[in-house]
C-alpha cells in the first residue's frame, strides 16, 4: 500500500497545529489565538483540491470558501458573547454551533433562491 502524501500531509499538519496551540496556550494566549485563527486549513484544503483540479474548479472552491466563512464568523461571535455573559464551555460551544447551523442554512437558502447551487 502506497501512502498518498498529498492526502496524509494536510492531516498531519493539522494535528501538529492543534498540539502547538495546546503548548502555546500555556505561555501566550495571544500567540495561541493567532495560530488558531491563521488561514492554515484553507491552504491545506486548497492543496488537497488542487491535486485533481483545474484552475476553474479551484476558483469555484475558493469562492465557496469565502461564502462559507460567514457561518464560522457567526459561531465565533456567539461563543464570544456567551463567554462575556459567563457561560460554561459546553453551552457556549453548543450555542455557537446553533448559530453556525442557522447561518449555514441561510447560506444554502440564499444560494437556492439565487439559483447558484
Amino acid at each position: 500500500m502506497e501512502i498518498v502524501w498529498s492526502r496524509v500531509l494536510p492531516v498531519l499538519i493539522s494535528i501538529g497545529i492543534i498540539i502547538l496551540v495546546s503548548i502555546l496556550r500555556e505561555t501566550s494566549k495571544t500567540l495561541a489565538s493567532i495560530l488558531a485563527t491563521m488561514p492554515i486549513n484553507i491552504p491545506l484544503a486548497l492543496w488537497v483540491v488542487s491535486a485533481d483540479s483545474t484552475p476553474a474548479t479551484i476558483e469555484t472552491f475558493t469562492r465557496s470558501l469565502f461564502i462559507n466563512i460567514l457561518p464560522t464568523l457567526a459561531f465565533l461571535l456567539v461563543v464570544w458573547l456567551a463567554a462575556r455573559a459567563g457561560w460554561h464551555l459546553v453551552p457556549m460551544i453548543a450555542a455557537g454551533y446553533g448559530a453556525w447551523a442557522v447561518c449555514l442554512g441561510l447560506v444554502f437558502f440564499i444560494r437556492w433562491a439565487l439559483g447558484t447551487g
